[in-house]
């Protein structure tokens, strides 16, 4: 057997053909969703980008004990075991965060892994002094974006004159090349990566052009997070960047597709094609992630398998999933049992005939809103009053390109083994929110009633069975007795 896994970063469910998007040109996407089935009800876990693959790695919650980090040394990880197992693994990414201190424990769990270099000002080409023009920093990169990280990013696009040179071509191009070098062969798990459609949306004008707006203003295609501070003419530009990089991940994914059908891969190939979350592009007056609660258009995402051993294609999946059973579902196709520790589950029989996998999904990003849907409600719950006490357990201190400072592994404490460290205690350190807004407080949405998710609603028995929800869910989790306490919840004895 085999198994194909295609994630794309900050990929929008609603600005996709298959999810009722009518204006963004992704045939490819449409014709993916015929050959697989496509889920209705992904939501993500613990956010952004390292904790969701932490996720992908170990089938567990990340986000209640930990923020952004490497996989820890106690941690399952799935490729891992696979590979352990006589399943061969490969990892081709253009995502330069694995290559950073908080992100550098995951490629090494693969057999091999290829990594493509250039996206979003990764230390790459050197230039001193460039001699050629890099535009100017905007007001609009200064918080979220440093001035090295802008000027390595027009340094790299200079190496990138046509779209064969940009990093997703190049994964792609080689995600090929394994395809066919590999065809032939049983027992292998790839996975392809790629940072886009994540910003800066860069893409060149062929794809420009499929949305061509006429807009002259001095907006760049590298949006800043935090409240929409964009008139309507720039922030329609955004929008548009960030649709011809949809249509450029669509080319590609096109060309994956063209060489399944070349290799009749679909025979005996599982593939899945996810995202880690969303992207705000204006919608609830914000952009962006991470400062912003998880709203829908962050935290529903797309999700399409095709599974070779039922062969269900062009049909619609209700069950309520998320990236924690994707490591569960890999392990199920290739026959191999569960860790103890993953709360994941695989999704064959939901695959088949869209039998129910949870009840509720747990999601949401540390020292954040602690969120809960059960499909119909979305429940957001936020900290109380400073959003303290908060800790970061880690054996592996790193941020997300740093190593903790001096000053922080002072306050360090040797804090109790969780259920899932395997008897190992833990440094607890004084940890900080990653900036989402305390006085929004909680909030409560009917799906049903308000799909977008505009306007709250006030139900105190709703509420308290989403708080129900959330409780289990994070006692399952272990979570520690301060998460409770951040949230104004009893802990459950």
């Amino acid at each position: 057997m085999k198994a194909v896994l295609v994630m794309f970063d900050s990929l929008n469910r609603h600005m996709l053909p298959p999810y009722g998007c009518d204006w963004v040109h992704a045939p490819n996407f449409e014709r993916l969703a015929k050959r697989t089935v496509t889920f209705d009800n992904c939501y993500i876990g613990s956010m952004p980008c390292m904790p969701a693959r932490r996720e992908f790695h170990t089938g567990r919650y990340n986000f209640m004990h930990r923020s952004w980090g490497p996989l820890e040394p106690f941690d399952d990880s799935v490729p891992e075991m696979l590979q352990q197992n006589g399943v061969y693994t490969h990892l081709i990414t253009d995502h330069s965060h694995y290559f950073e201190d908080g992100g550098a424990t995951y490629h090494t769990r693969y057999g091999s892994w290829e990594f493509n270099r250039g996206q979003e000002g990764d230390n790459w080409k050197a230039h001193v002094s460039p001699a050629f023009e890099i535009p100017p920093v905007t007001r609009r990169m200064e918080k979220n974006q440093t001035d090295r990280m802008w000027t390595q990013e027009f340094i790299n696009r200079h190496y990138m004159p046509t779209p064969d040179d940009q990093p997703q071509a190049q994964t792609f191009t080689q995600g090929i090349q394994f395809l066919n070098d590999n065809r032939h062969a049983d027992n292998w798990f790839l996975q392809i990566e790629t940072f886009d459609p994540h910003e800066p949306f860069f893409s060149h004008q062929p794809y420009k052009d499929l949305y061509a707006h006429g807009y002259t203003g001095t907006v760049t295609d590298w949006i800043t997070y935090g409240r929409n501070a964009e008139d309507e003419a720039a922030a329609r530009h955004f929008q548009l960047e960030y649709a011809a990089l949809v249509s450029f991940c669509d080319e590609q994914l096109g060309r994956l597709l063209d060489t399944m059908d070349a290799l009749d891969l679909w025979r005996d190939t599982l593939l899945i094609v996810c995202t880690d979350h969303g992207l705000l592009l204006g919608e609830h007056d914000w952009w962006g992630k991470n400062v912003a609660p998880w709203f829908n258009e962050n935290a529903r995402i797309p999700l399409f398998v095709w599974d070779p051993r039922c062969g269900k294609s062009d049909e619609r999946r209700q069950s309520l999933v998320q990236m924690i059973d994707l490591p569960a579902t890999l392990l199920e196709f290739f026959g191999l049992p569960r860790p103890a520790d993953m709360e994941g589950v695989g999704l064959a029989a939901a695959i088949t005939d869209d039998r129910p996998v949870r009840e509720a999904a747990l999601f949401g990003a540390f020292g954040g809103h602690v969120c809960v849907t059960d499909g119909r409600y979305v429940y957001m719950r936020g900290p109380m009053g400073d959003n303290q006490p908060l800790y970061e357990y880690t054996l592996m201190p790193t941020h997300i390109r740093t190593r903790f400072r001096v000053d922080e592994l002072q306050a360090a404490a040797l804090a109790e083994p969780f259920a899932f460290s395997k008897g190992c205690p833990l440094l607890r350190m004084p940890g900080r929110p990653w900036g989402e807004p305390t006085e929004l407080g909680s909030m409560l949405f009917d799906l049903r009633a308000d799909p977008n998710q505009l306007n709250p609603i006030h139900d105190a028995d709703v509420e308290a069975a989403m708080t129900a929800h959330l409780l289990r869910l994070m006692q399952r989790n272990d979570a520690p007795a301060e998460q409770y306490a951040r949230l104004g919840l009893a802990r459950p004895t």
